[in-house]
């Protein structure tokens, strides 16, 4: 259940309050209060078997004796009470409750659940502190102050700090669509909070307080969806990697679950802030500075102390500061004093005129680089604060929203603040904090464009045994094994086409290690090969470099002997011998995988070798992954910097690099079993990278494979080649690599069949709706297309049929599009009758569309199929069909 009558919770009609109380300080007693306090226009009903009366209104005994059936309860009695009292206001027609009491089991809690589910009645609770919507005076909680109206929304998983962060915003102003505490989260959970603030007109911001989240996927697919129309920020609670110390790997002891959720709110396109301040921050620039492209700032100030106070947090924050064009130069020299800073930042002087500061910003919006401004004005007797404002804002309000301000000061820059304030632009009140503001803005931009990648055609890759690699993996798990040796490992890394150094295995015997040695030819490396050792340069159990059978039989004897003395536990199965890998411009690095409690299969790159627990430089990414995704997971890391050319070092071959983690993803959805997976140290140079070591832990029973993914991945399943006339085409589910191809087709269909299909005539498409078009969440929406090859060895798109789902999967909505040249081909049906049986398959209720009346193609292919249509909508001229499936 997603958003279904969250309505009635949000906006109700009336609210009964059980458990309403005249006892001072209690919940019952705040709550009544609260919303008869408010300017909530409904009728607020009391339900109290002690009362017959509470301030001089009725008081009902029951839920029975109500004379209506209220839109909303609020729910103040003991726990062993609410199930009865759910299951009696669902029959009474209530649809939304919010559940503050607390000390539910397990055992009441899913009483409760069960007695909800067959009237669709909602939950907010248990155990929380309740909701605000200040627009319709609704205070529906026992918090102790009111919110005051405005567009931000805010959910917290803490009712402590809820009240806290109501305290703070009155003090500062600052007001909300809604507010609200989710407790517990037994059924209304931040899934479908963000599906309904998503859509709601009023609400131009999300704000989160997250301690966990109980449904992964429903919350991804969530958060991507809205993060596409508005700016969720997150703060999240607990950095804690308690429990990763007895990982196998390296993966498994780096890849802590703050990282992870770390690189979910990054996937989703979302943003995470570290404190509550920073919160409304972020909200704020965000909301009034979305135009900004790059990534560097100049700095423009009428004090030379701030401006370097400003210099010196943008280096802090890793941002930087944007070279002036030389015409900008050029025009700034004609409007500045002669001993102007002439660079960035940009220094007016202290004594600048109203004039100067227009000239200098006009002179910034006219360079090519179209940086953002940070406008820094320390108070001067020469010029009143407020009258710069005055003159700034008219102009400032033409330009394109980049530009952030401090007003340093108090009383004497309060007039100038508000100005710019009621102007929509940004206000901060120190440099630092501005700057902060526009490394957020920077981070959120970086994670917008992850949301909004559009891969380019996937690259070739080798081939790929899959079945070779499970079977690998279920041949250790058969033996009664979850590790699996050395060689075995490096095996399913060649089953999927990842290069390894060319390793044998042999007993422990030194001179058959020295005859495997000679076989490879040398120089060689000498492993110890046990089940028990995890990290073999941990116990003496590696040696580097053999260049002679004499060497590796010494090395060996040397090794056993080591061995048993620090690890007498530990069972030897042999040695592994190793081809030394020697390239120049190699760089050590890390790949791996695990899998993480809450998002399921990670993947994780690095900086490798033996100190990488210690560097700890490295990045976690959500599978699926493409290239566009494995280039930013590689970007977020320090050795990133090291894999570019750099004096005589030639760069590492980053297609290949990309390659090795796009590989290790799908290796994760096409064989579930694989619980940890480590290549390291991953040699990357600019002749490509070679796997040296690899472990792979396996389990019969971790919750790996993509249905565990967090993010579902491209249902490969359901591409299919079919005879279409005399010709075979393929139909397949819509791909994010499908962008170019996607614009071709859609040039190849007429203005008029355009109209037809979204009621209006365009010529183009924007960037952002071509990569919506293409880059869907196949948990919650579909698109097949019609493709055939064409003569450059790729395809055409014929044809397109796509559906979106509710929240809830009742309805979805659906359009179909054909080439205008194949239009009356039957391709339309073919592409509508793929589509009609995976929605039934997915359980959707109903298929539904709104078509223009005069559409006769669409309205005959609807009757063809079984569609009913309604009456004319005689405003807009549109029909609505539709099919119960």
């Amino acid at each position: 259940m997603s958003i279904r009558n969250l309505d009635s919770l949000f906006d109700p009609a009336s609210v009964a309050v059980i458990g309403a109380s005249d006892r001072p300080r209690s919940v019952g007693a705040t709550v009544w209060r609260n919303l008869r306090a408010g300017r909530f226009a409904g009728p607020v009903l009391a339900v109290n078997r002690r009362l017959r009366e509470l301030d001089g209104e009725r008081v009902y005994a029951r839920v029975a004796e109500l004379p209506e059936a209220p839109e909303l309860a609020v729910i103040c009695t003991p726990p062993a009470t609410v199930p009865g009292l759910i299951a009696e206001l669902g029959e009474r027609g209530t649809r939304a409750a919010v559940v503050m009491t607390a000390g539910l089991d397990r055992e009441l809690k899913q009483a409760m659940l069960d007695a909800a589910r067959p009237h669709l009645l909602r939950i907010l609770g248990p155990n929380c502190i309740g909701l605000l919507t200040p627009r319709l005076g609704l205070n529906a909680s026992f918090a102790h102050v009111d919110a005051l109206p405005g567009e931000l929304a805010l959910v917290s998983q803490s009712g402590a700090l809820m009240t806290a962060m109501l305290d703070w915003s009155r003090a500062n102003g600052i007001g909300f669509s809604h507010f609200v505490s989710l407790g517990e989260g037994a059924d209304v959970d931040f899934g479908d909070m963000l599906d309904f603030l998503a859509s709601d007109a009023r609400t131009r911001a999300i704000l989160l307080y997250i301690e966990s989240v109980s449904a992964p996927r429903k919350f991804m697919s969530a958060a991507r969806a809205a993060a596409r129309n508005k700016p969720v920020i997150v703060v999240k609670a607990g950095r804690s990697s308690a429990g990763q110390a007895a990982a196998a790997s390296h993966t498994g002891a780096l890849a802590g679950s703050d990282l992870v959720f770390d690189a979910a709110i990054a996937r989703a396109g979302m943003l995470r802030v570290s404190t509550l301040q920073e919160l409304f921050i972020a909200a704020e620039t965000l909301s009034r500075f979305r135009g900004r492209r790059g990534e560097e700032l100049v700095i423009v100030t009428n004090g030379g102390g701030a401006g370097v106070m400003a210099a010196d947090a943008a280096a802090d924050a890793g941002m930087k500061l944007c070279q002036l064009a030389d015409s900008t130069i050029a025009t700034l020299d004609a409007h500045l004093p002669p001993n102007w800073s002439h660079a960035n930042p940009v220094d007016l002087i202290g004594d600048a005129p109203v004039e100067r500061y227009v000239a200098t910003l006009e002179a910034l919006a006219a360079d090519p680089a179209q940086p953002a401004v940070l406008f820094i004005h320390a108070p001067t007797a020469i010029v009143p604060s407020s009258e710069i404002a005055q003159a700034l804002v008219p102009l400032l309000k033409r330009m394109p929203p980049r530009l952030l301000s401090c007003w340093m000061g108090q009383a004497a820059v309060a007039e100038a603040r508000e100005r710019f304030h009621d102007a929509g632009l940004p206000v901060f009140d120190t440099p630092e904090q501005a700057v902060r503001a526009f490394a957020l803005g920077v981070d959120y931009a970086r994670n917008q464009a992850q949301l909004m990648e559009a891969p380019p055609a996937a690259p070739a890759r080798p081939a790929v045994d899959t079945a070779r690699a499970r079977a690998l993996v279920q041949q250790a798990l058969a033996a009664g094994r979850e590790m699996l040796t050395e060689p075995e490992a490096k095996a399913v890394l060649t089953a999927c086409g990842i290069p390894v150094a060319a390793t044998t295995s042999t007993a422990p015997d030194p001179e058959a290690a020295a005859e495997a040695a000679q076989r490879i030819g040398f120089p060689v490396v000498l492993k110890i090969l046990s089940l028990q050792i995890t990290h073999k340069s941990d116990v003496g159990g590696v040696v580097l470099d053999l260049n002679s059978a004499l060497e590796v039989r010494e090395a060996a004897v040397a090794m056993l002997e080591r061995v048993r003395t620090r690890r007498a536990d530990a069972t030897i199965l042999g040695f592994s011998v190793q081809q030394m890998v020697k390239r120049s411009h190699a760089r050590e690095l890390i790949v791996g995988s695990t899998i993480d409690p809450l998002f399921g299969p990670v993947v994780l790159f690095g900086h490798g070798g033996t100190a990488v627990e210690v560097l700890a430089d490295r990045a976690v990414g959500l599978p699926p992954l493409n290239e566009p995704l494995a280039r930013s997971m590689v970007g977020r890391t320090r050795v990133s910097k090291l894999l570019g050319a750099w004096r005589d070092t030639s760069a590492v071959d980053h297609q290949a690099l990309y390659g090795v983690l796009v590989t290790v993803s799908q290796l994760l959805a096409d064989v579930p079993e694989i619980a940890e997976l480590d290549i390291n140290p991953l040699i990357a140079s600019p002749s490509g990278v070679v796997a040296l070591d690899a472990r792979i832990r396996a389990s019969s029973t971790c919750p790996s494979g993509e249905a565990n993914f967090a993010i579902r991945p491209y249902p490969t399943a359901l591409v299919e080649t079919v005879q279409w006339h005399d010709r075979e085409i393929t139909l397949r589910p819509i791909r994010p690599e499908d962008e170019a191809q996607h614009l071709e087709f859609l040039s190849r269909v007429s203005p008029e069949d355009i109209r037809m299909r979204v009621f209006y005539s365009r010529r183009s498409i924007e960037r952002s709706e071509l990569a919506r078009l293409t880059q869907i969440d196949y948990a919650r929406e579909m698109g097949f297309i019609a493709t055939e090859p064409n003569a450059e060895g790729g395809e055409h798109t014929l044809g397109v049929a796509r559906a979106v789902a509710d929240p809830d999967n009742q309805d979805a909505e659906f359009g179909v599009l054909v080439r205008s040249d194949l239009k009356h081909t039957g391709l339309g049906l073919l592409l509508m009758g793929k589509l009609i049986n995976y929605l039934r398959a997915q359980g959707t209720r109903r298929i539904v569309a709104v078509v223009l009346e005069e559409n006769a193609a669409m309205r005959a292919l609807g009757k063809r199929l079984g569609f009913t249509e309604g009456p004319p909508d005689r405003a807009d001229g549109t029909r609505r069909i539709w099919m119960d499936l």
